[in-house]
């Protein structure tokens, strides 16, 4: 076993840089024992050698200067890895298990756990409930973009793929169970996405390439992706999306009356997130633009699933609003319709077991979907780079040269 260790750490606004630090030990970060008073040695604590780990577009939110995220701030919650170190508590994981690890870190043992809401845990993170790996505000947790990483409370949090040489094999579609599949299938579910429903999705980033992918998964009839990247469309039409591009003059409800007959879909998802910008090419930023699209083409009493990210911090936000996450949401329209929306991060554990038994039967090809590419660790920053410019490609890492 090799004491050493690299991670991607943010260096400042377009900047990630790989670097060496310690070799992660059986323990939680400090901040989180001292703050609810338990141990700091980690017992239900597991190590992972990375096997794989993915570039996430909540990560480029970070590296874009468009959060509070520090200089020095590791990276990476998209987590496939090999345990070879289990700590004495640790029952039901072994050394040389395959597993996927939700980003999102759950003690399984508070409220929310208990009830099925990983994603706001109540005991990993002192700043507000919730907490995920190599993120701001999220805990303190080292980041996966690494050769290795400490998953604590893993009897609780990992998902062992049952036969080895079969998960290497599905390797890239199971590496998307750490989070974008989850997410995306949790945006198109929660909307209220079945069978015959009319979807449209907003953005064809690897979220809403995976949220497009689960609602046919569901039973969509129609699934309609918008997004003002040629690349990224033609991505989402290659597996039976119809591509909306925003680029061009129309309102988007005329859009979808030329495909689906009416200005109207069963199911909306907003996969853009706070960085989002208003139609038409060059257009400004406007960052409660797809929160009104959605409300305006989603029917009366139909859902509203959100994926995309939105903070409670962003410097580089439009005006002083939005620096703190409020934005011009056109509530009485939804109100008035009755919309509801769906918000939050995915509780993955909801959904993983069953989506990894759809990849296992051969019945979910979601890297193709996502078009996963891979790279090693060492290419991160560029993949980061090419990421930024709009690359239609979901990047996932290889630090150990294991994907065949």
């Amino acid at each position: 076993m090799s004491d050493s260790n690299r991670v991607v750490v943010y260096k400042g606004p377009g900047e990630v840089a790989v670097e060496s630090i310690d070799y992660p030990k059986l323990e939680i970060p400090q901040e989180v024992a001292s703050h609810f008073g338990i141990p700091q040695v980690a017992h239900h604590a597991v190590i992972l050698k990375l096997v794989t780990t993915n570039i996430c577009g909540s990560d480029q939110h970070m590296v874009r200067g468009r959060t509070t995220a520090p200089v020095g701030q590791t990276l990476g919650h998209e987590i496939t890895g090999e345990v070879v170190e289990a700590g004495d508590d640790v029952l039901f994981v072994k050394k040389g298990d395959i597993v996927s690890t939700p980003f999102n870190i759950a003690c399984g043992r508070c409220r929310l756990c208990n009830e099925g809401k990983t994603g706001v845990c109540l005991n990993v993170n002192p700043a507000r409930p919730g907490a995920a790996y190599g993120y701001v505000d999220m805990g303190g947790w080292i980041g996966g973009q690494a050769d290795y990483v400490m998953v604590p409370y893993a009897d609780f949090n990992l998902l062992k793929f049952p036969d080895r040489d079969q998960a290497l094999e599905k390797i890239l579609d199971l590496t998307m169970l750490s989070d974008i599949f989850p997410t995306g299938y949790h945006g198109a579910y929660a909307a209220g996405t079945t069978t015959g429903s009319t979807v449209y999705v907003a953005g064809a980033g690897p979220v809403g390439l995976a949220a497009a992918f689960a609602a046919q998964v569901l039973g969509a009839s129609v699934v309609m992706v918008g997004d003002m990247n040629p690349d990224r469309l033609k991505q989402a039409e290659s597996f039976g999306c119809v591509g909306i591009d925003l680029t061009t003059d129309g309102e988007l409800g005329e859009k979808v009356a030329e495909i689906v007959g009416e200005p109207l879909v069963d199911a909306a998802v907003d996969a853009v997130g706070f960085e989002a910008r208003g139609h038409g090419q060059g257009a400004d930023e406007a960052p409660a633009t797809v929160l009104n699209d959605a409300m305006t083409v989603a029917r009366a009493g139909a859902g509203i699933g959100i994926p995309g990210l939105y903070v409670t911090g962003d410097p580089g936000a439009v005006d002083d609003a939005a620096k703190e996450g409020t934005l011009g949401v056109r509530l009485g329209l939804g109100w008035s319709k009755s919309n509801y929306f769906v918000t939050g991060q995915c509780p993955v554990k909801q959904y993983n077991r069953q989506l990894m038994n759809m990849i296992l039967a051969d019945k979910a090809n979601i890297a193709k979907a996502v078009n996963a590419t891979v790279i090693s660790l060492d290419d991160a920053p560029e993949g980061y780079r090419d990421f930024d410019g709009g690359a239609a490609k979901k990047y996932v890492i290889d630090p150990h040269g294991m994907v065949g």
